[in-house]
């Protein structure tokens, strides 16, 4: 259910793209002429997007980006807010939608990591283990000011000052994971899906959870979870009923 006029999107995708610099300008010229406003960032590695709107104008960009093949996977995660929460509208061409330093780690060109449905995790939560018997351990890639909006309960939290800390600070905590499965979570999945990644070539048992939190939200309600979920707009944090925090 809507609380107010604006929607809000967030999804991603990896995938091989070579055109970026010409599909930023058509994705640009769109979003602006449907008076959308945040931020798209394209990479030869894939798309990752953060747009608001009226509900008529975000769904039409989404339908046409998804027009493209390669764009049809594409499942943006919905929530609704009663003001546009970003300031303006960019659309940029970067060397990695989600920084992590690594040119080896490309998940547009690998199997993707075991992920992980909400439903799932919220199962295995309940249960303390997963479904062979497993610890199951919380991995959160997120920086540490995010940690602190809200996290799930008992997650392991590495105060991270940026994503491309995480493969550093993987090295030197690795042996604390071993015999465990661990589930590597963060807003929306990006960033999780590159970690576990990482997290499997170190050969380690790892999932990522597929949506991230705000999924994980949409999903179960937000059970094993304590506080919010930071998002880069206006509105900071979001609740596990998407709305704001107050």
């Amino acid at each position: 259910m809507s609380s107010g006029p604006i929607l809000n999107i967030s999804c991603y995708l990896f995938v091989s793209l070579t055109d970026a610099a010409t599909l930023r300008d058509r994705l640009h010229a769109r979003a602006e002429a449907l008076g959308l406003k945040g931020t798209v960032l394209l990479a030869e590695e894939g798309i990752n997007l953060f747009l608001a709107g009226s509900a008529e104008g975000v769904n039409t960009w989404v339908d046409e980006l998804r027009a493209d093949p390669r764009f049809a996977a594409l499942t943006p995660k919905q929530s609704w807010s009663a003001a546009q929460p970003f300031q303006r509208l960019k659309v940029k061409v970067k060397g990695e939608i989600i920084r992590m330093n690594r040119p080896t780690v490309r998940p547009d060109q690998a199997p993707r990591a075991p992920a992980l449905p909400p439903a799932t995790l919220a199962r295995w939560l309940d249960q303390g283990h997963d479904d062979e018997g497993r610890e199951v351990v919380m991995l959160d890639t997120r920086n540490g000011f995010e940690v602190d909006h809200g996290a799930f309960d008992g997650a392991i939290d590495w105060r991270l000052h940026k994503f491309s800390d995480f493969p550093e600070a993987l090295a030197a905590h690795r042996d604390e994971l071993v015999g465990k499965t661990v589930v590597s979570y963060c807003t929306g999945g990006i960033r999780c899906e590159k970690a576990a990644m990482v997290l499997e070539a170190e050969g380690l048992r790892a999932w990522q959870l597929d949506g991230g939190i705000l999924k994980y939200f949409e999903d179960t309600g937000g059970k094993h979870y304590h506080g919010g979920c930071f998002v880069f707009d206006e509105r900071e944090s979001l609740a596990p009923d998407l709305s704001p925090v107050s």
